[in-house]
């Protein structure tokens, strides 16, 4: 069923790739971002996030002109996605990148909320886990990486991530809601697929990201998914493609570049270490994407 949808950030990376998707099933889509985004039929309401009034404003207003022809008055939206933040680390100040997500995060969950919205989406990230912009090498706990890790970033963009989903849960508690938080991997657009055999000559180079990526159409999949199912209250869910990116199997690939890492269940073939079986069972996720199609 097409939705009415407020996604912010979707001038971002992820979002000129998922925007497109949700608009070929028929959502209409409104951008709430600081930069435009030049695609037809998404109009771009220019938003400060951390500031709670302008939120409020900006999901109850029309998508667009066509609001004001048909006599209607503006109304909440039916979903709210929330990819906008400051994307990782060393763009700005620590503290800039901790309150910037933090409170926008907060704005946006507590306008939907307020205005009756009952289906949001947030993009959590893989850095909760720890290891991506972690001080020197770090090994994480356990292999897969899955959604009841006990997540122990240190730096500002994990931590602020860690602090959403806490958030998402405490609002989704309160007001009966379903706040889907997805711990999204490496974001991979088509044109990057020139970088994979990099990739594959450097193992070392993919630890921080676990070896494991999210193809930005496959990212446009999931959100759909999520608009789709309904009931679930709060969750957390990995956010990323099937298989490692590796030519070898995970198991002996993972003995050899993660010795000292534990592994807890029996692995598929080819399965990423930072998985996503819980998304595949849950909200019945089939990538359309695999690595291999677009890498000799």
């Amino acid at each position: 069923m097409s939705k009415r949808i407020v996604f912010t950030g979707g001038s971002g990376k992820a979002g000129r790739d998922v925007i497109p998707y949700l608009l070929d099933k028929g959502h209409s889509v409104l951008n709430l971002d600081l930069k435009p985004f030049d695609h037809p039929g998404v109009n771009t309401l220019t938003t400060d996030l951390t500031k709670s009034g302008e939120v409020f404003n900006a999901l109850s207003m029309h998508f667009g002109f066509e609001g004001y022809e048909s006599g209607a008055l503006p109304e909440a939206p039916d979903a709210v996605v929330h990819f906008a933040a400051v994307p990782r680390v060393l763009l700005q100040p620590d503290n800039v990148t901790y309150e910037t997500n933090v409170v926008s995060t907060y704005n946006v969950i507590e306008a939907a909320m307020k205005l009756g919205v009952r289906k949001v989406i947030i993009a959590s990230s893989e850095t909760t886990y720890g290891v991506c912009f972690t001080e020197g090498d770090k090994d994480f706990k356990s292999f897969p990486l899955e959604e009841d890790y006990d997540v122990d970033p240190m730096d500002s963009y994990g931590l602020s991530k860690v602090c959403n989903e806490k958030t998402a849960r405490a609002f989704a508690m309160r007001f009966g809601a379903d706040i889907y938080a997805l711990r999204i991997g490496n974001v991979i657009s088509p044109e990057d697929y020139v970088n994979f055999p990099g990739f594959l000559a450097d193992p070392p180079s993919r630890k921080r990201n676990a070896w494991s990526y999210i193809d930005a159409r496959d990212l446009g999949q999931i959100v759909d998914l999520c608009l789709e199912k309904d009931g679930l209250g709060f969750q957390v869910f990995n956010a990323t493609n099937d298989t490692i990116t590796a030519n070898e199997p995970t198991r002996s690939f993972l003995a050899k570049y993660a010795p000292n890492t534990p592994i807890t269940r029996e692995l598929d073939e080819y399965e990423a270490p930072l998985s996503n079986r819980k998304i595949r069972e849950v909200l019945g996720f089939k990538e359309e994407h695999d690595w291999r199609k677009y890498v000799r």
